[in-house]
């Protein structure tokens, strides 16, 4: 038996207001709640029992994906009463473990997507006798990220979280937010409060002389904390550019759900989703983006990079470029929302309220 602990009861307040009603793993990405895509890798990969760690709109989990066995695997749910941070809600999760004190445990966070070698990593924490093992990913800017650098062997030579100098950048290795843990090492983390794997158990696992393995992989990763790479992810999805067994279609350049409508002339392009009774009106044009289900795009729209919340509604020639629009939400005719814009839940933009340019709304052709 393989076992593994998915982290997913974070606010997910960098996302919002799409997170407002629904929690970050249930958020749609690719026609699915994307904590659907998480399960699916870990069944494939052979994981046939996982413990969900829950806190926030805890209740929402449950009624979606039951005890697992439509994805051939066993769940149970661990909900915190309130935040417990990483290491505490892992501590909180492992009673509901079966593993034996020596056996590995896969822990991943619920904000990752990633082409991660479940197994691969297991085995390498296997064949290294590790007390925990690592998958580290290398970034271009690491200042973002936890640093982690080894030697040539692997072996965990320090944690840096979040650099603040220069002087701190001593690798562009960042911990990749999957790992391995030998079961008796998770017994060790404080039960009953909040403790954070990072800063706390990591570090003090490593001053105690414990044995940390880094598993460097150049494999698709990317962390969904903000809406730009949410919106990336389940376009890249939707392309096929990371596969999930998860995905409810062929691959291709637009995802488009049961019960949409889309107009003959609209144009959905670059992995956009159109989520369950949604409507994309005459002349839209819908680039790699994420309209939610019952979300209308008005007559002559341009939606570009953006999350489009459950019913919002986008008036005729709006333009929407990295925006994020809250549930309910309706943004009125000829606006323009650019460079990460949000629209709060049920809020009400009028017509020609917001502009960017003298050009939006009038055509799209310097879009």
């Amino acid at each position: 038996m393989t076992e593994a602990i998915l982290l997913v009861g974070g606010q997910g307040t960098r996302l919002r207001p799409v997170t407002v009603n629904t929690p970050k793993p249930m958020v749609p990405a690719a026609g699915v709640p994307f904590l659907a895509h998480q399960i699916a890798r870990l069944a494939a990969a052979g994981v046939d029992h996982v413990v969900l760690a829950t806190c926030y709109l805890a209740d929402v989990f449950e009624p979606y994906f039951g005890d697992g066995s439509a994805f051939g695997l066993h769940l149970e749910y661990a909900v915190e009463n309130e935040p417990l941070g990483t290491g505490g809600a892992i501590r909180n999760a492992a009673r509901h473990l079966l593993a034996a004190p020596g056996d590995p445990v896969l822990v991943c966070n619920g904000d990752i997507l990633t082409g991660l070698d479940i197994r691969g990593l297991v085995m390498r924490h296997v064949e290294q006798d590790a007390d925990v093992t690592l998958h580290l990913a290398r970034v271009e800017d690491p200042r973002a990220f936890g640093l982690v650098p080894t030697d040539v062997e692997g072996r965990v030579l320090a944690f840096t979280e979040k650099p603040q100098t220069p002087e701190e950048i001593v690798t562009d290795q960042i911990n990749a937010g999957s790992y391995v843990f030998r079961r008796s090492v998770i017994d060790t983390i404080p039960a009953g409060r909040s403790v954070s794997v990072e800063r706390e158990t990591f570090p003090g696992l490593l001053a105690a002389g414990a044995h940390l393995h880094g598993k460097v992989e150049e494999s698709y990763w990317l962390d969904l904390g903000r809406p730009e790479a949410f919106v990336q992810a389940s376009a890249d999805l939707v392309r096929g550019i990371i596969d999930s067994p998860a995905v409810p279609g062929t691959r291709g350049e637009a995802l488009v759900l049961p019960g949409a409508k889309v107009a003959a002339d609209a144009w959905l392009a670059d992995g956009t989703v159109v989520g369950a009774g949604a409507r994309v009106g005459p002349g839209a044009v819908v680039h790699g983006s994420v309209l939610h289900d019952g979300a209308v795009v008005g007559a002559g729209a341009y939606i570009r990079k953006s999350l489009v919340g459950v019913g919002a509604r986008i008036g005729r020639r709006s333009v929407l470029h990295g925006s994020v629009i809250g549930d309910g939400a309706q943004v009125g005719a000829h606006n323009e929302l650019r460079n990460g814009t949000r629209v709060w839940c049920e809020a009400v933009l009028p017509d020609r309220a917001v502009r960017f340019s003298s050009l939006a709304g009038e055509g799209l052709s310097e879009q």
